[in-house]
């Protein structure tokens, strides 16, 4: 069996697919939402993929542990590799505004690894990211995984206010900062972009599962498409 279940609430299971961070678990993981989510419909209350496993919370009218694990088993019984590598999520691109003034992080993160500030950004952008899951603040996005040659630890000073749209690297990971908060990403750039607005049908530019890949854009392209500084 590719997944393993344990009881994590009075109507909730979350079942595990592994045990590290691994962008070939996301298929198999936004496979096994679908088939739950057309199978188990009227069962389901709610279904959050996340980097390695999927919690599900059932009717308690409808279900108890034993039977919503019998249909869930039901449901997932062919699931496999294969299969699952046939779902993947639509690319996003994604523009960015790579600079030190965009960025504040850019050139120590560069100096860091030894790397010029466009290598950085070469890398940066060459890579088709998986996003893995939304949380922190509403529609952040946990992305990886980034070129081993820019993976940074985050900055041991979080800063208190970090700009919206902000890019930053965490370890192995690249995120997008949907809003003004505080943050200990290093950022390396900005996007235009709304990465979250409550008004829209789908608040979150991005879902689980969906994949990204940035670009890069200059300073007048980032603030025609309504870029602040």
């Amino acid at each position: 069996m590719l997944w393993r279940a344990q009881i994590v609430g009075v109507d909730a299971l979350m079942l595990y697919f592994g045990d590290r961070i691994d962008e070939k678990l996301s298929p198999l993981i936004l496979e096994a939402k679908h088939r739950l989510q057309s199978g188990l419909a009227e069962r389901l209350v709610e279904v959050v993929p996340s980097y390695t496993s999927l919690y599900l919370q059932y009717d308690l009218l409808r279900d108890d542990h034993a039977s919503f694990l019998s249909a869930v088993e039901h449901c997932l019984h062919s699931l496999d590799v294969d299969s699952a590598d046939k779902v993947a999520g639509v690319i996003k691109h994604i523009p960015v505004y790579y600079s030190q003034e965009s960025g504040p992080d850019l050139s120590n993160l560069a100096q860091r690894h030894g790397l010029a500030v466009e290598e950085v950004i070469a890398l940066h952008t060459s890579k088709i990211y998986v996003t893995f899951a939304i949380g922190f603040t509403p529609g952040f996005a946990f992305l990886g995984q980034v070129d081993a040659r820019i993976a940074t630890p985050r900055i041991s000073t979080p800063r208190t206010k970090v700009p919206m749209g902000s890019v930053g690297i965490a370890d192995t990971q690249t995120g997008i900062y949907p809003s003004v908060t505080p943050g200990g990403w290093n950022l390396i750039g900005r996007t235009p972009l709304l990465m979250f607005d409550a008004d829209r049908s789908a608040p979150a530019f991005l879902q689980v599962g969906d994949r990204v890949q940035f670009t890069a854009i200059d300073r007048d392209t980032y603030l025609l498409q309504g870029g602040m500084l």
